[in-house]
Order: structure tokens, then C-alpha cells, then sequence
């Protein structure tokens, strides 16, 4: 059962202690980025068979196969994939950045925003498909103009990639798909193979390989972020539905084990409510193995003792991945809130609604680093180059400043090469 706290009656280390998964895979995933660095496309299907029990020929999707995979995914589904990505892609249009340029008395600076050119797209396969996930990552990254999006996802073992997976990459515009997933699909699209392209940045969640060999290749390419479990806090008053509090919480706890849910009220009368609701539809879930393991072990409620503006506080502390303000008044705290990935607001406004559809990203900081880190954006698949011009009038008249910062810091080299123009030959 879900535990209960006071606030200030317990340690704030054990309130706010976040999920930490220990496996440690990083030895596993060296060895196979390694193999894959060495040996390509053979490695590879060595990997599929292995790993995904699918004897491959080839890896890339025919539009055969892209075809094949629409026409069976219901017309009533492709029409809400549509609906979400306008959404998505209108949301995310408003995010676009211009470059800019100065220019005074001879001197031009200026910003380049230039997209990046090739970009990696892991979407998970295994037991569940997730095409919110290719449009959430897709979308964006054709908004920024890359020219090239490359998408990496397991295939069955019939050799294939779930419909719905390919029907969401057609709709959102992904350029080349590939069946190879896990480790071996990050490695080969951040070293290239005889079959995958090299890309310049790779974003997506994963499992704990996954996620590890994203760490493992950065440097060599861009990522994303580094994703821990699902989190979702809830700060609500008691004039909600416990069950509805209750059902928002076990939305992201039927994710994983070690997914979080955390409730925070000023209500304990609310607190237990809630918490009885929570028995109540557990074993109504599908998923309910999951999301017992998940409440039971890091699922929390804090309670604030008519304190909702605590409650904002608690939230912040956390930092969370999903922020829920159930009060009628939404927008009096949002100003109140300082770190949290994706914040939804009101009494009506399901954390699923930004997991699939309403546009705004769900690829979210989580383990609290909402603190320094923002959702999925344009500005991902966006670089910037800066440039500078001076005429010589321009240089003449700071060149003595720049040699005297030059020499403050002993680079006499730098120095020279700020005057070294308008001394007499």
C-alpha cells in the first residue's frame, strides 16, 4: 500500500528519495558497441537473432512494408495520429528560433541557427509500441529543417516492426527506418555501418542498455538526455475526486517497477481517501503487477496541512517529470512553480493528454534534473554558429584594448596579433 507522510514529521531524504536502478550494464554495452564499431551489419544480425529471435536479411524498410503496416492499423486510429501530430507540429512551430545580425561602425556580429543535419530516432519495440513517441520526436526535428531522419526500432521475430510504429513514421515524414534496436542500434547510428548511416544526434527512450549507450556515445554524437523512470506528482486539494487523483497517479505507475507516483495535499482526510482508491482500481488494471510494484515501493502522498502554497514547494523540491495542479485556480500558482518538465493544469487535464495529443513534448527531463534541463524541443535539432567582422577602422580602434586583456593574461601572442596590423612595415 501506497505510504502516507507529514510533512516535517519525516527527513526530506526519505520523502524525496528518487529511483535509482542499480543494473549495471555498462561492461555488456561497451562489448557490443565495440563489436559493432569493428564488425557492422554483421554484428548486427548477430545481435537481432540473438536479442530479438529475428533472422534478418536486410534492415532497412521497404515502402512496401511501410504500406503494408497502414493499411492495417484502423482508419479511426491513422485519423487521431493525424489530430496529434497537427497538434504536436502546431505546438512546436511556435518554437522556432531566427538568426539575428548587428552591425554599427563597422562591425558585424551575428548568430547562424542551422539545423542539424542528421538526426537518430530509437523507438522502443518489446512489449509495448509507442508511436507518441515517433511523433513526438520526429515532429520536431522536421520542424527545425534536418535533413535526414533515420529511425532505429526492434523488429518482432517475424522480422517485422509494429504497424503502428511504422504507420506514426510515415505520417509524421521520417525519412529511412531500420529494424535493429537495444544497444546495437545506437551504436551503429552513432559509427555508421554497411547499412545504417551515422547521424549527428540521437534522441529516444530506451531500456537501461539503451539508455547506457547513449552515454556511452555521446561525445561522438549528440544526445538527448539520459531518461530515468517515469515520474508524475500531483498536487491536489480536497475538493477533487480521490478516484480520479487515484487514476492520474496509477497512469504513470502502470509504466514500469520503478516508475514514481506522488501525491501532494493538504489534506490528510484526502490523503487516505485517495490511498483507498488506489487498492480499489490496482486490480482492475491490466498492468496491475506493474503498478502494485510501483506504488508499493515508490509511490508516496505528502501531506501539507492546509497548506497548498507548501504543497508548490514540495513540488519544486522534487522537480518532477509530470506536474499535476488539480485546484480550480491553475494559473494563480503557476508562477509558484519553478522545476518540473511538463506541467498540466486544472481539474481536467490528465497528464495522458500530453502523453499522446495535445502537443506539447512528452520526451521530459526526469530524476529531477527539471531543475536545470527543459522537454524536447525545436531548439534540439537546432546549432549555432556565431560570426564576426570588424573593418580595419573598427579593429584600429580596440586594438590596444584587446592587447592589454591579451597581455593581463600573459598570451602575448594574442596580443601581438590584435596590433600586428598597424604596425609600420
Amino acid at each position: 500500500m501506497i505510504k502516507i507522510y507529514k510533512y516535517g514529521e519525516v527527513s526530506s531524504d526519505e520523502i524525496f528519495a528518487r529511483v535509482n536502478p542499480t543494473a549495471n550494464v555498462a561492461d555488456i554495452v561497451a562489448d557490443i558497441i565495440d563489436n559493432v564499431k569493428k564488425n557492422g551489419d554483421k554484428a548486427l544480425f548477430e545481435y537481432s537473432e540473438k536479442f530479438d529471435k529475428a533472422k534478418l536479411t536486410a534492415f532497412e524498410v521497404t515502402e512496401a512494408e511501410i504500406d503494408e503496416a497502414f493499411a492495417s492499423v484502423p482508419a479511426e486510429f491513422i485519423e487521431i495520429l493525424r489530430e496529434a501530430a497537427e497538434n504536436i507540429r502546431a505546438f512546436h512551430e511556435k518554437q522556432k528560433r531566427n538568426s539575428f545580425i548587428i552591425n554599427k561602425d563597422g562591425v558585424v556580429m551575428g548568430q547562424k541557427v542551422m539545423p542539424i543535419e542528421k538526426v537518430g530516432l530509437y523507438v522502443p519495440g518489446g512489449t509495448a509500441a509507442y508511436p507518441s513517441t515517433v511523433l513526438m520526436d520526429s515532429i520536431p526535428a522536421k520542424i527545425a529543417g534536418c535533413e535526414q531522419i533515420v529511425m532505429v526500432s526492434p523488429p518482432k521475430a517475424d522480422g517485422k516492426i509494429n504497424p503502428v510504429i511504422l504507420t506514426a513514421a510515415k505520417i509524421a515524414g521520417v525519412d529511412k527506418i531500420y529494424k535493429v534496436g537495444g544497444a546495437q542500434a545506437v551504436a551503429a547510428l552513432a559509427y555508421g555501418t554497411e547499412s545504417i548511416p551515422q547521424v549527428d544526434k540521437i534522441v529516444g527512450p530506451g531500456n537501461a542498455f539503451v539508455a547506457e549507450a547513449k552515454k556511452q556515445v555521446f561525445g561522438r554524437v549528440s544526445i538527448d538526455m539520459i531518461a530515468g523512470p517515469s515520474e508524475i506528482l500531483v498536487v491536489a486539494d480536497a475538493t477533487n475526486s480521490p478516484r480520479v487523483i487515484a487514476a492520474d497517479m496509477l497512469s504513470q505507475a502502470e509504466h514500469d517497477k520503478n516508475a514514481s507516483a506522488v501525491l501532494v495535499t493538504d489534506s490528510a482526510d484526502f490523503a487516505a481517501k485517495v490511498a483507498q482508491s488506489l487498492e480499489e482500481q490496482i486490480p482492475q488494471l491490466p498492468r496491475a503487477e506493474i503498478a502494485r510494484a510501483s506504488i508499493d515501493n515508490n509511490g508516496k502522498i505528502i501531506v501539507a496541512e492546509n497548506d497548498l502554497l507548501k504543497a508548490i514547494e514540495i513540488a519544486n523540491e522534487l522537480a518532477p517529470e509530470h506536474l499535476e495542479l488539480c485546484v480550480d485556480n491553475p494559473f494563480d500558482y503557476l508562477d509558484k512553480v519553478k522545476h518540473a518538465g511538463s506541467i498540466f493544469m486544472g481539474k481536467n487535464c490528465p497528464e495522458a493528454l500530453g502523453d499522446y495529443f495535445a502537443g506539447p513534448n512528452h520526451t521530459l527531463p526526469t530524476s529531477g534534473t527539471a531543475r536545470f534541463s527543459s522537454p524536447l524541443s525545436v531548439d534540439d535539432f537546432v546549432k549555432k554558429s556565431q560570426y564576426t567582422y570588424f573593418s580595419a577602422e573598427a579593429l584600429e580602434k580596440v586594438a590596444d584594448k584587446v592587447a592589454y586583456f591579451a597581455n593581463k593574461e600573459g598570451l602575448d601572442g594574442h596580443a601581438k596579433s590584435a596590433t600586428v596590423r598597424f604596425e609600420e612595415k
